[in-house]
């Protein structure tokens, strides 16, 4: 692995608790691996640590088969060849976007300098920018300038601190696609920060969801979605729900016995064995909730949120249970009205019963 963590912890002065716990991941050379989490939940200090910005008080850090971090070995920032992007952009505005890129390349000759700017903004989208400066440019061009900087000493990783978190919803999204493309044109190992799950998703090779300074399960997003390793985690990604279910073992398989009705010729799905009397909750994810006037089922619609193609509805079943359902948007309902709804699903994601 290029960038390996094994039992990290950091801890601030005589803090009880550690900001980041026992975190241990691996990151491929020219691959980029995403942070998620919830405010607070010791992602950026993570980031910080890898930086050389946060002393480590156990474990280790690897870059590129180095030591860089441990109790007993800090290599310093500035030896550590990293670039960093941060959400506030740190651009010198007094300084055109030439003079900003060249700030961390000035040992250069000239000539080098000049060469290896322009290479970087036709990188970035931005060439023949160098004469223009900071405040002359929308944000997602000074994103793009704050990237160039950093990519211009040929850094061996990158690393960015929520760098889309100041721009607006949309641009965010499609900053995200265009930044996967300049780090993966560039060859470039990064390890990226957010809050925002379509960033992770947008621009992660490997995601890591984070809760209370643990990593709770590093993977693609496609695994985090469909099979995460824990209760925080499902919760966490995407939109669904837990429901209470009982497994049982009959002579086709596994059905599932649900509020909804019972799930079955499943895929995957645990042995009844797995949970006291077979009793355990069960994910539904929005999507495996269908919209069908002709379902036994019947709930009632709470909330529904407009998503251009689809609603997004919170459905009360009779029971009291909420589940979501993603409903194509011509079949829009009044909050209040009753609906026909059934769970289809191919596999299904089990967890110990919580009352």
């Amino acid at each position: 692995m290029f960038l390996a963590l094994s039992q990290l912890q950091v801890r601030y002065g005589a803090q009880t608790v550690a900001a980041v716990r026992d975190v241990t991941l691996g990151l491929r050379a020219g691959d980029i691996g995403v942070l998620i989490g919830p405010s607070g939940c010791g992602k950026t200090t993570l980031l910080r640590a890898v930086a050389g910005l946060e002393p480590v008080s156990a474990g280790s850090i690897h870059l590129n088969r180095q030591l860089v971090g441990s109790p007993e070995c800090s290599l310093p920032p500035e030896q550590r060849r990293m670039g960093m992007v941060f959400q506030d952009y740190a651009l010198f505005p007094h300084l055109s976007v030439g003079r900003n890129i060249a700030f961390g390349i000035h040992a250069l000759p000239r000539a080098e300098q000049a060469a290896r700017v322009k290479e970087v903004l036709q990188l970035v989208g931005l060439e023949g920018s160098e004469q223009r400066f900071p405040h002359e440019l929308s944000g997602g061009q000074q994103q793009r300038v704050a990237l160039a900087r950093a990519l211009a000493p040929r850094p061996q990783l990158m690393l960015l601190d929520e760098p889309f978190s100041n721009l607006d919803v949309e641009l965010r999204e499609r900053l995200a696609h265009e930044v996967r493309g300049i780090l993966k044109e560039a060859g470039a190992t990064a390890l990226f920060v957010t809050h925002d799950q379509l960033e992770a998703f947008a621009i992660g090779d490997v995601i890591g969801v984070m809760q209370q300074g643990q990593l709770h399960q590093w993977d693609d997003a496609y695994t985090l979605y469909h099979r995460p390793a824990t209760r925080f985690v499902a919760d966490f990604i995407g939109h669904g729900v837990f429901i209470p279910a009982t497994l049982e073992q009959q002579a086709s398989g596994v059905v599932v016995h649900t509020p909804l009705g019972d799930l079955a010729n499943l895929t995957e799905c645990p042995l009844p064995s797995n949970y006291p009397s077979g009793q355990c909750d069960v994910l539904l994810r929005a999507d495996d909730i269908v919209h069908d006037s002709q379902a036994l089922t019947q709930a009632q619609l709470v909330r529904k949120a407009f998503r251009g193609a689809e609603f997004l509805y919170t459905l009360r079943l009779k029971s009291g249970q909420s589940v979501l359902a993603h409903v194509p948007s011509h079949y829009n309902h009044a909050v209040g009205e009753w609906i026909g709804i059934r769970a289809q699903a191919d596999h299904v994601v089990t967890f110990a019963r919580q009352d």
